[in-house]
């Protein structure tokens, strides 16, 4: 099986007149997971973008040491805003120049970050009909723009239809991706990221191949299933090293929702198969392939933390055989004793919602979740109230503060 080689964006940011924020001496680091809800590199190049300077106010109070982005597009030549002599993948360094480097308001200090970017599956055409509607749609259509207070734009029919037959949902090419900050001081090791992007669904044991439940026929066929990627955006091992030379690697994913399919539950069994593969990741598995083609797991013993938009509720909702619960939750590698709430200002201000939803359409979804052997020294679902009333998503923010051995 031949793995193509995957091509990183790495950058460091130096920005003369912005004060440094060091991690904290006290070897606490602080990690957070943030959907921003389809941000694109349209948004990213208005400095004055309502959504994003409020995405910016957000991070700048709660001052994550490293940071995950849930849907930020990867910018690529031929996609909505990508100009000439531009460099790939460089959305995560452009949120962080031109918006967290800024202070965005009284008594908020700006954040210098180094940021991490890979290629996405999203709107990545497979050239099948993959959701079985009669076309195989391969050219995508120009998406609408965002309005002009910085809300997303609403899909269309035609953009859903080239989603729907792409090898990760996305309208356009990159979109819904996912970038990783991490504060200066610590060091992110580049040359030790692993990615997973091309590993093949059929290769996760236990992957369950979706079946038509009338015929009884596989949803896709052989030729189809042989190229199937499990990750609908991108599965990513970061190392980083920590002031006290401890390394904390960084499992960041966000798995496609478990919804918007059919009896087939093509869907919520992909969710349930990029769930599986942090079980099978952290254990160690020999079968997993990277994408520079190096087999095996996470070295016994590693530090790590899982994290990022799951789209999986343990609780409720329609994800298969409850795959938080089953393959994270339960892991005696990981420890799940402590569950982020919202505090008591953000539960008055959404009623409706139990104090573990991280997203306002009442699901927890979002999620940091350390190895056994690191210590939990708090957290927290940040909800919108009155005093800070910034809302830029249809996610909340989500960070536990963690002491690693040796940091």
């Amino acid at each position: 099986m031949i793995r193509s080689l995957f091509v990183l964006f790495f950058s460091s940011l130096i920005l003369p007149g912005c004060a440094a924020v060091e991690p904290s001496p006290s070897g606490k680091i602080r990690i957070m997971t943030f959907n921003l809800e389809d941000v694109r590199t349209d948004d990213l190049l208005r400095e004055d973008h309502p959504r994003l300077r409020a995405a910016a106010r957000i991070i700048q109070r709660l001052r994550p040491d490293i940071l995950l982005l849930n849907e930020i597009a990867y910018d690529q030549e031929g996609v909505p805003g990508f100009e000439h002599g531009m460099t790939p993948g460089g959305n995560g360094l452009r949120f962080a120049e031109s918006f967290l480097a800024v202070s965005q308001g009284p008594d908020l200090d700006p954040l210098r970050y180094t940021a991490f970017m890979s290629p996405s599956n999203t709107g990545r055409a497979s050239g099948y009909d993959l959701d079985h509607d009669g076309n195989a749609v391969t050219e995508y259509p120009e998406p609408p723009p965002a309005a002009d207070d910085g809300a997303p734009a609403r899909q269309t029919a035609e953009g859903r239809a080239y989603g729907n037959d792409s090898w990760g949902f996305g309208t356009f090419p990159g979109q819904y991706a996912m970038a990783l900050l991490v504060l200066e001081g610590l060091d992110l090791l580049t040359d030790e990221v692993r990615t997973f992007r091309h590993f093949l669904w059929r290769d996760l044991p236990d992957g369950r191949r979706p079946t038509d439940p009338e015929s009884g026929d596989f949803w896709y066929d052989d030729e189809v299933w042989d190229r199937f990627p499990l990750s609908s955006k991108s599965h990513w091992d970061v190392p980083v090293r920590l002031p006290g030379g401890a390394v904390i690697h960084v499992l960041a994913s966000h798995p496609t929702p478990a919804a918007f399919d059919g009896p087939e539950r093509r869907n919520k069994l992909r969710n349930r198969a990029e769930i599986k593969f942090w079980s099978d990741y952290i254990s160690g598995a020999e079968f997993i392939t990277d994408d520079r083609g190096m087999a095996g797991g996470l070295d016994a013993g590693a530090s790590f933390v899982i994290m990022g938009d799951l789209n999986a509720d343990p609780d409720e909702g329609s994800a298969v055989d409850d795959p938080i619960g089953t393959f994270l939750l339960s892991n005696e590698a990981v420890n799940s004793g402590f569950t982020p709430v919202a505090d008591s200002a953000g539960l008055a201000a959404f009623p409706d919602l139990d104090p573990d939803d991280t997203a306002g359409w009442g699901m927890r979804v979002d999620y940091v979740l350390p190895s056994a052997d690191i210590e939990i020294l708090g957290g927290m679902i940040v909800r919108p109230i009155p005093d800070n009333p910034d809302r830029v998503s249809d996610h909340f923010p989500v960070y536990l503060d963690l002491r690693v051995g040796g940091s």
